[in-house]
Order: C-alpha cells, then sequence, then structure tokens
C-alpha cells in the first residue's frame, strides 16, 4: 500500500530542520548509471526523520536533471518524494488543473494527487529560480531547510 501523507505532514516535514553530515559535500559522489549520473545522500532530520537528497543528471543533456528530496517513513520501505527539482528537459502536464507547460519545474507532494491515485509529486510549477542542476541543489537545500555545517561551504559541483 502506498505511503499517503497529508498536506500538514507534508509541511512538518519540510520545515525540519536536517542536518548535514560534517563531510556532506565530499558524499556526493555521482557514478554513472544507464546515460546518467546518480548519487543520494541519507541526512536525519531533527525529529528523526530519514531524508534522502536523490541527485541525478544526464551525461550528454546539461538540461536533463532531476534533484529530489525523499523521506523514508518508519513504517515503510518506500520514498515518499516531497520535492523534485526538474531540468529544462520535457514538458510537464498537471493533470487536475489541465495546464502543460515546457521549463525548468519544481513538483510538490500534494494531498490531493495522491487522493487521485497519482503519484505524491504529480504536480509541479514553472520555476525562473534556477536554470541549472547546481542552482536546483541549491533551492532545495534552502527550501527544505538543511543544516550547513560550520566550516564547510554550499557547494556540492
Amino acid at each position: 500500500m502506498p505511503l499517503t501523507l497529508v498536506k500538514s505532514e507534508i509541511e512538518s516535514l519540510l520545515i525540519e530542520p536536517k542536518i548535514l553530515p560534517s563531510n556532506w559535500d565530499t558524499a556526493i559522489n555521482l557514478r554513472a548509471k544507464r546515460g546518467h549520473y546518480e548519487c543520494q545522500l541519507g541526512v536525519t532530520g531533527e525529529n528523526s526523520n530519514r531524508f534522502f537528497l536523490m541527485l541525478r543528471k544526464s551525461m550528454c543533456n546539461e538540461l536533463d536533471f532531476s534533484v529530489i528530496l525523499a523521506v523514508q517513513r518508519p513504517q515503510s520501505n518506500r520514498f515518499f518524494r516531497l520535492r523534485r527539482y526538474n531540468g529544462l528537459s520535457h514538458e510537464h502536464t498537471n493533470r487536475i488543473e489541465g495546464e502543460t507547460f515546457y521549463d525548468y519545474h519544481i513538483h510538490y507532494a500534494t494531498e490531493r494527487y495522491q487522493e487521485i491515485g497519482m503519484h505524491e509529486d504529480s504536480f509541479a510549477t514553472p520555476t525562473d529560480r534556477y536554470a541549472n542542476y547546481e542552482g536546483a541543489i541549491d533551492c532545495v537545500i534552502s527550501d527544505a531547510k538543511f543544516v550547513i555545517p560550520h566550516g564547510t561551504q554550499l557547494n556540492l559541483y
């Protein structure tokens, strides 16, 4: 059975401080896999929730990338995607709203898309907050309340 979270639970997870490990910048180790590079970094939140920063970027198209914030709840072995920052590589359609766009975009976990049986992060909005993979990482770090250890920099790339 899919993990379903209501709006207040999603919001609570997003604002929970996520403490990056002291070696977080060197722990990001992108590995080649079927035409793209990928990696994931596990981070424990202040309330002991287990979050994952999942990074993927194409080997041949710099506009094709995803930066995902997911949580793995104790009662499930499934990842629940809270946010997904996508590149300018494909068209997106919000089915409930009937709107389609081709732009950089941010996916949001919503209760209403879960209620109709779609993926939790099926809803997205276009954004001009980033224009590349590195900028998308900066956005998720800021948006999801990641805490950067003293003495390290916001520089995964």
